[in-house]
């Protein structure tokens, strides 16, 4: 030991880190690999991994594996919803366009976050997942029928609605994955689509003519005579 050093030679200090900010770290590195992977391929030693903790430090904030996949997901919803607040800017399909791009801001900056959410099918959506996804899924829904300024909608209105928001939940993964399409560009194909849907849909529900009527100034098409 030299002079004037003190006795021992002690660890460098680990970071102490508040409770908040531990779990958002465990949360963010559970998300990076819920949205690479199936969450079953996911093991409670795989987050502790990547976040650089312990296993039981894991099952301390969270008790299991469920219980970790579902908090993940709440955080990466509730980060979503944030955007989708409604923001009034305009003509109908101006909000519209308003919302789509910070849906895709979200997308294209909580990449895993955003593909965990939507990973999987049907089977994985049951209980209290299904009801995370959902909750997104009605919070996005209700957002386009301000947007549209519709009232309660039609079966035909709901029926295309729905369609036209799962096409944008495919739309980002397809883009997270390739990236092969200016992102502008794929938000004003999506705009458009909607426009298209409600065209289709317009030939069968007067409601939903009246609406696109409104949108774009022109006459909507009229259902043909005798069916």
């Amino acid at each position: 030991m030299t002079p004037g050093e003190p006795a021992g030679n002690p660890r460098p200090a680990r970071r102490r880190l508040s409770v908040d900010r531990r779990r958002e770290e465990l949360i963010a590195a559970a998300l990076e690999l819920f949205g690479a992977r199936d969450a079953e391929d996911v093991s409670i030693d795989d987050v502790a991994s990547a976040a650089g903790a312990s296993r039981a430090l894991v099952y301390h904030y969270f008790g299991g594996k469920q219980e970790l996949y579902v908090a993940a997901l709440r955080s990466a919803a509730e980060r979503l919803e944030s955007r989708l607040r409604p923001q009034e800017c305009g003509a109908p399909l101006d909000e519209l366009a308003s919302g789509l791009g910070r849906y895709f801001d979200f997308v294209e900056e909580h990449a895993a976050g955003f593909a965990a959410l939507l990973r999987g099918g049907p089977a994985n959506r049951a209980g209290e997942v299904g009801e995370i996804v959902d909750g997104v899924r009605r919070r996005l829904f209700h957002l386009v029928l301000r947007q549209l300024n519709a009232d309660e909608p039609s079966p035909v209105l709901r029926a295309t609605l729905r369609s036209w928001i799962a096409s944008v939940e495919t739309a980002g993964l397809d883009w997270l994955e390739h990236r092969d399409v200016e992102r502008g560009t794929l938000e004003r194909v999506l705009v458009e689509q909607m426009v298209a849907l409600l065209g289709v849909a317009a030939v069968h529900d007067p409601g939903v003519r009246l609406l696109l009527e409104r949108l774009s100034g022109e006459p909507a098409a009229r259902e043909p005579a005798g069916r």
